[in-house]
């Protein structure tokens, strides 16, 4: 089917086609909404910048998350993927997480495969520089070309490219990332718009020459076998798997770090952002922690074809000299050649308090914002709020109510109530620890918990919807049967018992307490209910969760009730938060500052104490709201 022409006027122009532009751009075009994807080099659309892999600890959740909505990540990611692996396997099912490498390559051709054919989305290659505002409201962009492209909402996923500035020892120079160019005029737009900026930082490793690897002296990291995919609409991946490779930093590595201590641009002030806390670059890591004599490096294939290797955890900005010196003190890069030196990157952001929780800012009215330039890291923190912002620009545009989700429904509603609720003065990365009802939000029942939504707003298809009714009568057919089937301890059951090691109970037991005993499995039963063999095994796994931890579950969905109370209350937009009796000078500063849309978001502002929010219970009695 031929694209339509190019619209006099769109509902919603995208700047920048990262990893939260096009999702954003996918999922507004496929609402119906005709949309434009404004990107400064349309080569480089779906590119991942940093390290070749997706997921990762609560990053995996949310790929999980926009898959179940109807988004498009885990779908790339599992055409894209040469190595699939569930990380915290040891460790309790709510903390368990997926990774893939991603082949750099391949991903870019999937994703702008997808684009180019979709509907309603039109690609063009400029750099915006003004955001185009008609009486508090934004009505388009304006490009370095001259264009003024009209359109109802624009949505600003612009990634480290506002007045970037890489930094290779005290060389620095403009530019985005390697080989793009920056943004540098529509970060004074937005402070024109009256706007708040600040400023981040974070970096990026040397790239290898594959073929000067000596890979026998690391050790083999194999991915699972059978590889397991991110999206629950796909039950293999088409691409072979390849394994990635562990060594360490050592003494000489460190010692030859700290001779470019004088050279770097961080520890001399040229660097002004804010860097990663959880992603440090390897000369932070030896100047905080001189006691520790290694540091792991993971060596990631970029792809099937791809002659680079990615060492992943020596990010740098030293000196090209400096950094050579190091990786040479490496074992089995002793002789591995560099083709891209590593650099730091700072940035512009916008603090992300100035946003509502549909991303939409406070300020401007249509003029959303999603991604890095919200002061996040990460590509699944990006991709959530583009799917997020895109889904609120599509319900404002159709009259609908917003699309907003609580923090025990998923971790991107963790991630965007921490964002404009808390803000963040450093580049903000999901964890599983930051999610107070994690218990609820397992990867394994991303799909129970956010299809119906995804289905409710129109992103997930027949076919989709399909595949989760399927799975979900199998769920729930397991359950009921497993809760059902009592099992006698006779001679013959005791038997069986035995075999499979299972403690024989007293008297009849459903197989449900069966599978709560410790170390036994839901296949092991299959004995006593032969149907499992029939079932998918994410359909077990997710069963045997369900069955195995349901008190924990009770009791967690109890606390979500306690917590809703303070949900429910609404704040009205008008409440004077100065007239509200008993609160501090510094709590009314932020309450005004951040507006909080509901009693619940107040209780979790920074500083707004339990008396604080007792007082605001008293005043809107009087007023008539409670």
């Amino acid at each position: 089917m031929d694209k339509a022409p190019f619209p006099q006027k769109f509902d919603l122009i995208v700047v920048g086609a990262g990893h939260a532009g096009c999702e954003a751009a996918m999922a507004s075009s496929r609402l119906g909404l005709k949309t434009l994807l404004l990107t400064i080099n349309i080569d480089r659309i779906g590119h991942l910048s940093c390290n070749p892999a997706i997921g990762g600890l609560a990053k995996g959740h949310m790929v999980k998350e926009i898959d179940a909505l109807g988004g498009m990540m885990g779908l790339w990611a599992d055409a894209a993927g040469i190595q699939f692996r569930i990380l915290n396997t040891r460790k309790g099912p709510a903390v368990r997480s997926s990774r893939a490498q991603i082949d750099r390559a391949e991903y870019m051709r999937v994703v702008q495969k997808s684009i180019f054919s979709q509907d309603n989305l039109w690609v063009f290659q400029d750099t915006a520089s003004e955001i185009l505002v008609e009486d508090g409201r934004t009505c388009g962009v304006k490009t370095e070309l001259g264009e003024s492209i009209p359109s109802d909402a624009v949505l600003l996923t612009t990634g480290t490219f506002l007045k970037g500035l890489m930094h290779v020892g005290l060389s620095n120079f403009k530019g985005g990332r390697f080989g793009d160019p920056a943004s540098n005029t529509l970060s004074d737009s937005l402070r024109s718009l009256g706007f708040e900026l600040g400023r981040l930082k974070t970096g990026t490793t040397p790239r290898l020459l594959k073929s000067t690897i000596d890979f026998d002296k690391m050790q083999i990291q194999p991915g699972d076998d059978p590889p397991q995919p991110f999206s629950f609409r796909n039950k293999t991946v088409p691409l072979e798997q390849v394994p990635c490779y562990l060594t360490y930093t050592n003494p000489e590595a460190h010692d030859a770090i700290r001779t470019g201590f004088d050279r770097s641009p961080m520890f001399t002030g040229v660097i002004e952002g804010t860097g990663a806390r959880y992603c440090p670059s390897i000369e932070d890591k030896v100047a905080r922690f001189p006691e520790k004599d290694r540091h792991q490096v993971f060596v990631e294939p970029e792809g099937l074809d791809n002659p680079e290797m990615y060492p992943s955890g020596i990010p740098t900005s030293l000196p090209f000299d400096v950094q050579k010196k190091m990786v040479a003190a490496i074992v089995g890069l002793e002789n591995a050649q560099i083709v891209r030196p590593g650099y730091a990157i700072e940035y512009d952001f916008v603090p992300p308090t100035q946003m509502k929780p549909t991303l939409e800012t406070k300020r401007v009215d249509g003029l959303y914002m999603a991604g890095q330039i919200n002061g996040t890291s990460g590509y699944e923190e990006a991709a959530a709020q583009g799917l997020w912002a895109a889904l609120n620009v599509a319900a404002k545009h159709d009259g609908r109510e917003p699309f907003l989700l609580s923090r025990d429904q998923a971790y991107m509603a963790v991630l965007v109530d921490d964002l404009v609720t808390k803000g963040t003065l450093e580049p903000y990365r999901m964890f599983t620890s930051r999610a107070e009802h994690r218990l609820l939000l397992r990867e394994g029942n991303a799909d129970q918990r956010l299809t119906p939504k995804g289905r409710e707003v129109g992103l997930v298809d027949d076919q989709h919807w399909e595949i989760f009714t399927r799975k979900e009568n199998q769920l729930q057919t397991v359950i009921e049967a497993m809760k059902s089937i009592r099992i006698k301890p006779n001679a013959e059951n005791r038997e069986i018992m035995r075999s499979i090691g299972a403690s024989i109970p007293g008297k009849a037991v459903e197989l449900a307490a069966l599978l709560r005993q410790p170390q036994m499995t839901i296949e092991e039963l299959e004995v006593f209910y032969p149907q499992l063999a029939e079932m998918d095994d994410a359909v077990l796994r997710e069963a045997e969760t369900q069955l195995r931890y349901e008190g924990y579950l009770v009791k967690q969905e109890e606390l979500v009730k306690k917590f809703k109370q303070l949900e429910n209350v609404t704040l009205p937009p008008s409440l004077d938060y100065a007239n509200v009796a008993g609160l501090t000078t510094e709590v009314k500063e932020k309450l005004t500052n951040v507006q909080p849309m509901t009693l619940g978001q107040a209780s979790r502002i920074s500083g707004v104490t339990p008396a604080a929010i007792s007082c605001l219970e008293i005043h809107l009695k009087k007023l008539g709201f409670l």
